[in-house]
C-alpha cells in the first residue's frame, strides 16, 4: 500500500514535471483575477498609531497655535479703539452773550434731558431766565471733573448770574459735545465700560436671554442647546441663543461668520481656551463691550456703552428696564431688531424679554407691567450729539498728523479736544442750506448747481469755531473749505490800502483818481479794469475807494504804491501761496481757499497779530493722561494803531459801503469787504466783531458765472449766521485822533469849520498841515483878529 502510493505520488510528480516542461515552452495566459494579498495584523497596528500619533502632534501644535491667538488677544489691547473727538466745552461766566436757545440746543446736544427738578446729572430746567443744570462728571483735558448742581440766570441775552452748592462762581464748564472719530479701517466705534459700572439688571437679562449656563459651564454647553430650542418653542419665539456667550465672543473677535464644520470646531476649542485662562467676569466684561448693536452711516456701533448713547440719548447707568430689554433685544440681530426702522418687531422682541426676565425673578410682574407699557421711544439718529462734521473732521486730522501717527489715531482710544463751537457750526449750516435755496429759487437754472464753503474763527485765538466744506453738511467728499482755490475778487483790496496806509504818504482823505486803467503787458495785451458800475467817478478820496470797492481807483493806488509792496504785505498777513506781481493781483485775481482767506483776515482782526489757525486744543490719552496742549502761538506783525487804522476803513465798508445790508440789520460797529470775481463766478464776504471772523464763498464747481456778487450771493449767509450767534461791537478805537482834512486831501488845522475829519494814528499829529481859507479859519485866530480890529 505504502509503495503503491509511492508510486502514485512518483507518477504525478512524473506527470506533473512534463506537464511544468510544457508549459514552460509554451506562453502562460494572463489571470482574469488577481491573487489576494494578506497584510500582517502587526502592520495595521503600526499604521494606526502612526496616524493617531501624528494626529495627537498637530491636533496639539494647533491647540497650542490657538491658545497663542487668545492669549495675545486678550492679554493685551483687546480693541482697536479710534480717536474720540469732542468740541469745545461751554464755558460758563458772568457777562457771556449767551441766548435761551444756544443753552438749550447745547444741553440737548449734549443728551441731556429736562426734567422738573433737575435732581439726576444730566437733566436740566428753567423757568423764564432761571436754570438749573446738574453736570454730569466729565474727564476734561486738564483734568477730572465731578458732578456739578449749577443755577444760572439770563439777562437780556447774557449770563447775569452763576452759582453752584458753593456759590457764585467765576466759570464753570459744560462738558463738551461729541462730535466725530479718527476709525480704523473697519470703522469699529464702542464706548468701554467696566463691568461694576453695568446695571445689573442688563447683565442678569442678558445671561437668561442668551446663556442661562454662563456660570457653569466651561465655554460649550450641550444642555444649554436643547433648552434654548425648547425655550424657544415655548414662547413662539427667539428668546434664547444656542451658543454660549463665550463661544459668540469668540466667533465676533476672532472668527468669521463662515458657516462651516471647521469653523465650528475652532469656536468650541477657543471657547474651552478662553474659559481656561480668563475668568468668567473678564469673559462676561469683554463680551459686553464687543457685541454688535448697529449702524449709523460709516460707524459701527459696539458694546453696551455706545448702544445705550445711539439709541436713547443717555449713559448705559441711567437706562430704564424697557430701554434695557430692548438693547438685549438687539444681539439676536442689531439690524432685524432695529427700533427705529422696526418699531413694532423691536417692541415684540423688547416684551419677549422682559417676560423672561420675569421669569426668572429679575424683574417683578409690576415692574415687567410698567416696562411694557411704556411707549417705546428712541433718542433721533442725527442730532448733532451724534452725527459728524465731516469738513472740520478733515482739517482737525490734518493738524493732528503732524504730531501723531494716524495708526495711534486710529487705535489708541485717544481723546481730541477741538476748537468747533457746535452752536456757531449749527447757525452756519443752517444759513447756508437755507439762502442757496432761496438763491437757486430765483434762478431755476441754477437748481442743484451752488455749492458753498466757509470759515469761522475766533478773533482774539484764531480758533477754528465752524467749518463748512459743502452744501451737503453730513457728507464726506470733497472739502472746499481747505482745498477749492478760487479767485478771491476784492477781498484782496484791504490790503493795497493797507500797503498804501504803511507807506505814511497816504491816509484815508488822500484823493486818488478813479479814472480809465490802461497796462500793456507781454505781448502787446492790455490790462483795462472797469468799476462794477461802469463808471468812472474822477478823484475820490481814499475811503471810498475802499467802502465802494472801486476797481479803477484801487488799480491805480496798488500800481502807485508797488506791486511788489502789495505782495509783500500779503504775506506777510499770513499767505503762504505764492502770489505773482501782475497788475491784475491788485483786483484780486489770486486763487485762493476759505481757510487761507481766513488766515489773512485774521491778521487784520487780530490787530495785526499771526496766529495760525488751529483746530486742536489738547489731546489726552483714553485714561485721561495730557499728552498735548496747544496754546495760542504768534507774532506781532503790524503796528495795532495801524490796524485800527484800516479796520476804520472796513467799519465804512459795513456802515455806508458795499456791505451796507450787515449794518443796517446789525447797526454797531462791524467790519467786513464784499468780494466777486471776474463774470461773477465766485461771490464772497469776510466780517468780524470783536468775537468772530467769518469768510464765506460762494460759486459752481464747474466755474460757471453765477447771477449774484458777493453782496448778495454770500454776505447773506454771513448776516444770518451772525445774527443766530450774536454780535460783538467793535470796540472804540484808542490809538486814533480826529483831523480835517480839506478837498484836495490836505491836513487843515485844529478848530477849522471847513474839511472831513478822518481819523490818524498819533504819529500824524506832527504832519505838516495848510492854513483855513477865509471862511473855514481857525476859531482862536478868528477871535484874535477880530480882537485885533476892534482895539
Amino acid at each position: 500500500m505504502c509503495h503503491r502510493s509511492r508510486a502514485l505520488l512518483s507518477s504525478r510528480r512524473s506527470i506533473s514535471e512534463a506537464e511544468f516542461m510544457s508549459q514552460k515552452k509554451q506562453p502562460r495566459k494572463a489571470s482574469s483575477t488577481p491573487p489576494a494579498k494578506s497584510v500582517p495584523r502587526r502592520r495595521w497596528l503600526r499604521t494606526g498609531l502612526g496616524i493617531t500619533l501624528a494626529g495627537s502632534v498637530l491636533l496639539g501644535v494647533w491647540l497650542v497655535y490657538l491658545d497663542a491667538q487668545v492669549r495675545q488677544a486678550f492679554d493685551g489691547r483687546k480693541w482697536a479703539l479710534p480717536a474720540k473727538v469732542y468740541a469745545r466745552p461751554l464755558a460758563l461766566y458772568p457777562g457771556l452773550l449767551l441766548s435761551p436757545q444756544q443753552l438749550e440746543s447745547e444741553l440737548k446736544w449734549a443728551d441731556y434731558r429736562a426734567a422738573a427738578d433737575a435732581g439726576r446729572p444730566g437733566t436740566y430746567s428753567h423757568q423764564g431766565g432761571e436754570w438749573q443744570i446738574n453736570r454730569r462728571a466729565f474727564p476734561f483735558w486738564d483734568g477730572q471733573e465731578s458732578a456739578r448742581q449749577i443755577r444760572l440766570s439770563l439777562v437780556d441775552g447774557r449770563i447775569a448770574r452763576l452759582a453752584d452748592a458753593q456759590g457764585e462762581q467765576p466759570l464753570i464748564r459744560l462738558e463738551p459735545q461729541y462730535v466725530g472719530g479718527i476709525f480704523p479701517t473697519h470703522n469699529e466705534d464702542r464706548e468701554l465700560i467696566r463691568l461694576e459700572d453695568v446695571p445689573p439688571v442688563l447683565v442678569a437679562a442678558l445671561i437668561v436671554t442668551e446663556d442661562k449656563s454662563f456660570f457653569s459651564h466651561w465655554g460649550i454647553s450641550v444642555t444649554g442647546i436643547a433648552r434654548a430650542m425648547l425655550a424657544n418653542i415655548r414662547a413662539g419665539g427667539m428668546v434664547q441663543g444656542g451658543s454660549t456667550l463665550t463661544q459668540q465672543l469668540v466667533k465676533n473677535f476672532f472668527l468669521t461668520n463662515e458657516r462651516t464644520l471647521t469653523r465650528k470646531v475652532q469656536e468650541a476649542f477657543m471657547s474651552l481656551l478662553l474659559e481656561l485662562h480668563y475668568s468668567k467676569e473678564e469673559i462676561l466684561e469683554a463680551y459686553i463691550n464687543e457685541v454688535y448693536l448697529g449702524q449709523s452711516g460709516r460707524r459701527a456701533i459696539h458694546g453696551f456703552g455706545l448702544g445705550a448713547r445711539f439709541y436713547f440719548g443717555k449713559p448705559l447707568q441711567e437706562l430704564s428696564t424697557g430701554e434695557i430689554a430692548t438693547l438685549v433685544g438687539l444681539v439676536k440681530g442689531a439690524s432685524f431688531y432695529n427700533p427705529r426702522r422696526h418699531p413694532q418687531r423691536a417692541e415684540s422682541r423688547r416684551d419677549l424679554i422682559l417676560g423672561v426676565m420675569q421669569d426668572n425673578r429679575i424683574i417683578s410682574a409690576a415692574e415687567r407691567i410698567r416696562a411694557a407699557g411704556q411707549p417705546l421711544v428712541t433718542a433721533e439718529p442725527r442730532r448733532e450729539g451724534q452725527r459728524e462734521y465731516p469738513a472740520f473732521l478733515e482739517l482737525a486730522k490734518q493738524q493732528l498728523q503732524q504730531d501723531y501717527r494716524l495708526e495711534d489715531l486710529q487705535n489708541e482710544g485717544l481723546r481730541v479736544f477741538t476748537t468747533l463751537d457746535p452752536w456757531v457750526q449749527y447757525s452756519l449750516e443752517k444759513a447756508s442750506v437755507a439762502h442757496l435755496q432761496q438763491l437757486e429759487a430765483g434762478h431755476p437754472d441754477l437748481t442743484n448747481k451752488l455749492e458753498t464753503a466757509a470759515v469761522i474763527t475766533s478773533v482774539d485765538g484764531g480758533e477754528i469755531r465752524a467749518l463748512l466744506g459743502s452744501r451737503h453738511v453730513t457728507y464726506f467728499g470733497f472739502n472746499r473749505a481747505l482745498d477749492a482755490r478760487r479767485p478771491i475778487g476784492s477781498l484782496v483790496k484791504p490790503m493795497v490800502y493797507l500797503t498804501a496806509l504803511k507807506e505814511g504818504e497816504y491816509h484815508w482823505g488822500s484823493r486818488v483818481d478813479d479814472g480809465p486803467v490802461t497796462v500793456e503787458g507781454p505781448q502787446g495785451k492790455l490790462w483795462q479794469p472797469r468799476n462794477y458800475d461802469e463808471q468812472s467817478h474822477g478823484e475820490v478820496p481814499l475811503l471810498d475807494g475802499l467802502k465802494r470797492s472801486l476797481n479803477q481807483a484801487t488799480a491805480r493806488l496798488g500800481m502807485t504804491v508797488g506791486i511788489d509792496r502789495v505782495v509783500t504785505e500779503l504775506h506777510r498777513a499770513g499767505v503762504l501761496s505764492e502770489v505773482p506781481s501782475y497788475p491784475s493781483i491788485l483786483l484780486g485775481a489770486i486763487d485762493l481757499s476759505p481757510l487761507e482767506v481766513a488766515q489773512m483776515y485774521q491778521t487784520l482782526a487780530s490787530t495785526g497779530f499771526l496766529t495760525p489757525l488751529r483746530s486742536i486744543d489738547a489731546v489726552t490719552t483714553s485714561g485721561g493722561e495730557t499728552l498735548s496742549s496747544y496754546a495760542i502761538r504768534g507774532r506781532q506783525v503790524y503796528d495795532p494803531a495801524l490796524m485800527e487804522w484800516l479796520r476804520y476803513g472796513l467799519e465804512q465798508v459795513v456802515a455806508d459801503g458795499t456791505a451796507r445790508a450787515v449794518g443796517r440789520a446789525l447797526p454797531q460797529p462791524l467790519a467786513g469787504k464784499t468780494g466777486t470775481s471776474d463774470d461773477i463766478r465766485d461771490a464772497w464776504y469776510a466780517g468780524f466783531d470783536n468775537r468772530h471772523l467769518g469768510v464765506i464763498w460762494v460759486g459752481r464747481d464747474d466755474n460757471q458765472p453765477m447771477a449774484y456778487p458777493g453782496s448778495r450771493g454770500a454776505l447773506p449767509i454771513w448776516l444770518q449766521t451772525f445774527r443766530d450767534i450774536g454780535t460783538e461791537p467793535l470796540p472804540p478805537t484808542r490809538d486814533l485822533v480826529q483831523i480835517a482834512v480839506n478837498e484836495q486831501g490836505a491836513l487843515m488845522p485844529d478848530g477849522c469849520r471847513a474839511g472831513t475829519p478822518y481819523p490818524f494814528p498819533k504819529s500824524w499829529l506832527d504832519k505838516e498841515r495848510v492854513a483855513c481859507d477865509a471862511d473855514g479859519a481857525p476859531i482862536k485866530e478868528r477871535i484874535r483878529s477880530w480882537l485885533d480890529w476892534l482895539f
